[in-house]
């Protein structure tokens, strides 16, 4: 036995099925077996196996648990708007941006947030959010904390690609990386750890629900707590119409009392691919579309409408102490499992590329943990409003589609600021317009003034 691995951490690994990783262990060089044997002592062989034998996952819920949720209406609430204006002045919030994930589907190894869609600039995903919550600190006199969950494939380029562009005006100081933890791939029929090559194992970011975890086993929940951090909005880094810690939304909130808020947006039809908001027994659930039962999925209301209509855009304001408990409960947010294409790499036959999805990954949602927020509070919000995600090369939701929902929101906020802008009848700008967020965060910041003096027969940057 190499003398890399501790007896125990051996017997463990045969005793679950993955003897292989042992063997191959044998045949690594020194410098290279001590580093792989150091990756085998921090698995957790029992709960990997106990993952394949579909223990410990998330369980579907029955049909006839699930109602609706209430939801409440998405109109203007001076009173909550004075207590979100209020908080943000105090420094009570931060923000939490979720980017692991790379733009592989978009033809890109660089992280998503790296990907231009600013319709007229070019302005990138990471640039169009950096400047968003600079204008917060402008405007409030207090920059909230901006914490960038990156995983092992992004961490470095997204640290480098900040320093690179000076943080987009935000302080060093301000813009916080943390990074999420990683989780072994399975063979589908055999349950072994798949390697990505020799003395490697293929691991994948563990899901956006790792952020809860990183942000605890990191120290960042008792580091915001020790700034007097009492709430954290929390969004995703493909979606660029996100209104970051929207005072109407964070008031609404804190007068609710509620440990976990999220946006809500009406799904476009059965079988879109979005998680779907439920109620089961008074307490709050979403169901992920990959584990949609179809009857839930299609089922309709009197009228014929979408019965389960409420729509994840993943938009969330959680309290940081809400947080800190359920960072405790090492049980609250299961494992999912999807069945994947994962080229990985053998000592007989070097890498294999398989024709059809031939591994299990995990990860956990960090919607798992609404369940366990009481009070919790949804609010309804505008698909065309704040939900744009990037997602594929062409089509829906490609780079395309995203900075033409860019130009109808820009058209949709210059026409509530009573200025006419050319459009094809459609809500479409005839030209390319986009919205700095120095010029604007919301429809009532732009100056009409200004807007009557633009020339709309070419593209054109609103900005400070």
């Amino acid at each position: 036995m190499n003398a890399c691995l501790h007896p125990e951490v051996a017997k463990r690994l045969a005793d679950c099925g993955q003897s292989h990783l042992v063997d191959h262990l044998a045949h690594l060089d020194p410098i290279a077996g001590s580093l792989f044997a150091a990756e085998l002592a921090g698995l957790d062989p029992v709960m990997l196996s106990e993952l394949f034998q579909g223990k410990s996952l998330a369980q579907p819920l029955s049909l006839k648990q699930l109602e609706p949720p209430p939801i409440a209406s998405a109109q203007e609430d001076p009173a909550a708007r004075a207590v979100g204006l209020q908080v943000l002045r105090d420094g009570l919030v931060a923000v939490v941006l979720v980017a692991g994930g790379q733009g592989s589907r978009l033809g890109s190894d660089l992280p998503k947030g790296c990907f231009r869609v600013g319709p007229v600039t070019g302005a990138t995903l990471y640039q169009i959010h950096a400047e968003k919550v600079l204008e917060l600190g402008r405007r409030f006199g207090r920059t909230p904390p901006f914490l960038i969950m990156t995983s092992r494939a992004t961490d470095s380029a997204t640290r480098a690609f900040f320093a690179s562009h000076d943080y987009f005006g935000l302080k060093e100081t301000d813009v916080l990386f943390f990074t999420q933890a990683e989780m072994p791939a399975l063979d589908r029929a055999t349950g072994r750890v798949l390697l990505e090559g020799p003395g490697r194992i293929f691991s994948a970011p563990d899901g956006h629900g790792g952020c809860l975890a990183a942000l605890s086993r990191q120290g960042w929940l008792d580091k915001l707590s020790a700034l007097g951090i009492q709430h954290l909005f929390y969004f995703q880094v493909d979606n660029p119409l996100v209104r970051i810690a929207d005072p109407v939304f964070l008031g609404r909130h804190i007068l609710a009392g509620s440990q976990a808020s999220s946006k809500v947006i009406a799904r476009r039809h059965a079988g879109e691919k979005l998680g779907v908001f439920a109620s089961v027994a008074g307490s709050c659930h979403i169901v992920e579309y990959s584990d949609l039962p179809k009857e839930m999925d299609e089922a309709t209301d009197r009228s014929g409408g979408i019965l389960f209509n409420a729509g994840n855009p993943a938009i969330h304001c959680f309290s940081v102490e809400f947080l800190k408990r359920a960072a405790s409960g090492n049980d609250l947010m299961p494992y999912h499992a999807a069945l994947k294409k994962v080229s990985h790499w053998t000592p007989q036959h070097g890498i294999q590329v398989p024709a059809r999805e031939n591994a299990l990954k995990f990860e956990k949602f960090m919607f798992d943990i609404l369940p366990h927020a009481n009070p919790w509070l949804l609010v309804w919000t505008s698909r065309e409003d704040e939900f744009a995600p990037l997602k594929n090369a062409d089509g829906a939701d490609s780079p395309a589609a995203v900075r033409v929902a860019q130009s109808r929101l820009a058209v949709r906020w210059i026409q509530a600021a009573g200025v006419s802008v050319p459009t094809d009848g459609a809500g479409n700008a005839q030209v390319p317009i986009e919205i700095a967020p120095s010029a604007g965060l919301e429809p009532a910041d732009l100056d009409p003034s200004m807007l009557r003096a633009i020339d709309w027969s070419r593209p054109v940057l609103l900005k400070s």
